[in-house]
């Protein structure tokens, strides 16, 4: 079997699952990117949290060309990406109780604001803990994670539940147990994960529809342009000094 064969067949892999959350998950993003503009419009702060690889889709919308002023970075030292030395230390915070606790404490978030947290697996302490401490102090909480894992995988976290669990709306994004979307008879693992593409792909949906919302309101959405078109930085500078109190990644 050829690598072209195998790279069309990883194409269509995520393609069927972008068609499958487009459909399927139509009414969660809808209520997802209403909560945000709900959270916008009555002067609440956004924020979005993922650990490891998840990271990767949070940080997606983030200080983004097109995407929402308003989308901060709720940071976990150590667990943002695979930039911590050794990679395996972030996987092993994820399962440190306390430390979501501690992150929030020590945050801006509060009450009245809404926290994306993202979590392929759902099943590991520091998500599960971090929505569970977000609602205990009034925030909103929209959950990303596949929910196949409640019931193919054993929860690490004491209470023996999931993120899903503890989300005022959750986006499920299909991915199979092992996020490998591929196998062959002479490779011995499963390979070539789809979970980042249609993760991103959900929670920009998610702020398409925030934008949208907002609009149909009367209410200009705080949307950021890219710094590399002419009169962008100009654009996103009176974004920033008008939404000022609500965006922390430039302090």
């Amino acid at each position: 079997m050829s690598d072209r064969t195998l790279a069309g067949q990883f194409f269509d892999a995520a393609i069927g699952l972008l068609q499958r959350v487009r459909d399927e998950e139509a009414e969660s993003v809808t209520a997802a990117g209403t909560l945000l503009a709900d959270t916008v419009a009555d002067g609440g702060r956004l924020f979005a949290f993922g650990a490891g690889h998840s990271s990767l889709a949070a940080q997606d919308v983030v200080y983004r060309a097109g995407g929402l002023a308003l989308m901060n970075l709720l940071a976990v030292p150590g667990a943002v990406g695979v930039d911590v030395m050794p990679a395996t230390l972030g996987s092993a915070l994820e399962r440190v109780d306390g430390l979501a606790a501690a992150v929030l404490d020590s945050s801006p978030v509060r009450s009245g604001d809404a926290l994306v947290i993202v979590s392929l697996s759902g099943r590991n302490a520091l998500p599960v803990e971090m929505a569970m401490h977000a609602r205990a102090l009034g925030v909103k909480v929209i959950g990303v994670t596949s929910v196949a894992y409640a019931t193919q995988t054993t929860s690490r976290h004491v209470s023996g539940t999931y993120l899903k669990d503890h989300c005022d709306v959750v986006l499920d994004s299909k991915i199979a147990v092992g996020d490998a979307e591929l196998t062959l008879d002479t490779v011995p693992a499963p390979f070539a994960p789809a979970s980042t593409v249609v993760t991103s792909a959900l929670l920009q949906a998610v702020m398409a529809t925030t934008a949208g919302v907002l609009a149909d309101r009367g209410v200009e959405p705080p949307l950021l342009r890219s710094g590399n078109v002419d009169g962008g930085h100009e654009w996103n500078g009176k974004v920033f000094e008008q939404y000022a109190d609500r965006i922390f990644y430039r302090r």
